[in-house]
């Protein structure tokens, strides 16, 4: 088992390396505009007057952190750290079992002497060892990118660090997803497409939710479920909605442990 876990966890580290660097340069190259909203606060204001509110709500600005606090800022960016974060997790699950089918390697992988179980927990810990890595750049590259461009703002380290401890939470429910859908499916022939789709759909149905208002469809988004804005606000999680997210990963990690063993795998 552990020589598919290293097998495993060498194929991500390219993949990590990636998503690093680009949440990396994200947090850098938009937290270098936060001191220009901070010196022109009534600019900024005047500006966000002109949106509707709804477009407003659509990217998570709610009004009760302003851009111009560090925060605020903070909040509205975070909101593309976690599309970019769902990408990368949801890229994971997706590919984590069908690329042996895609491949036409599991064959040769279950004639080995290990059972299925065995197998999917191997690729379940290095898929997860490679967020775990992803998130310590980021925490990384987050503080960073305050502290290099904070401008002398002051700021609760505490509420960024319990929203960055929800970003694991955020990623496992992307690989956990994707991980059933891929056992659900016949065959997944492009994973990017899968991730894609399920991320941005989820975005969306946040965004919708917002306009409309009610929770109806943020119950189906983990983008509402940690919400950078409430946590950033109020340096809490929305347990409601966090266990919301918690319950269906399990769900969905159980469906997956069914199934799989039982999955008629298709080969040459």
């Amino acid at each position: 088992m552990m020589n598919i876990f290293r097998y495993e966890f060498r194929m991500y580290r390219k993949s990590i390396l990636i998503w690093s660097l680009s949440m990396a340069a994200i947090l850098i190259v938009f937290m270098a505009l936060y001191p220009t909203f901070a010196r022109d606060t009534k600019f900024v204001e005047q500006m966000l007057e002109n949106y509707p509110e709804e477009m407003l709500k659509a990217f998570g600005m709610n009004g009760t952190l302003p851009l111009s606090t560090i925060l605020g800022f903070l909040a509205f960016l975070f909101v593309f750290i976690q599309l970019c974060l769902a990408i990368q997790a949801a890229n994971y699950g997706f590919s984590i079992l069908s690329v042996e089918e895609r491949e036409f390697t599991a064959d040769y992988l279950i004639s080995k002497p290990v059972s299925r179980t065995h197998i999917l927990n191997a690729k379940f810990g290095a898929a997860f060892l490679a967020l775990i890595i992803t998130d310590v750049f980021l925490t990384l590259s987050t503080f960073g990118a305050i502290e290099l461009y904070r401008d002398g703002a002051i700021y609760e380290v505490k509420y960024v660090v319990i929203l960055l401890s929800s970003v694991i939470f955020f990623q496992l429910f992307f690989l956990s997803i994707g991980m059933a859908v891929s056992v659900l499916t016949k065959k997944i022939r492009n994973v990017l497409t899968f991730s894609l789709g399920i991320s941005f759909g989820t975005y969306i149905l946040n965004a919708v939710g917002a306009i409309i208002g009610g929770n109806t469809l943020k119950y189906l988004s983990p983008f509402a479920h940690f919400e950078p804005g409430y946590i950033l606000e109020l340096s809490k999680y929305d347990m409601k909605m966090a266990m919301i997210s918690i319950v269906l990963t399990i769900v969905f990690l159980i469906i997956t442990y069914i199934l799989y063993p039982r999955r008629d795998i298709q080969s040459l």
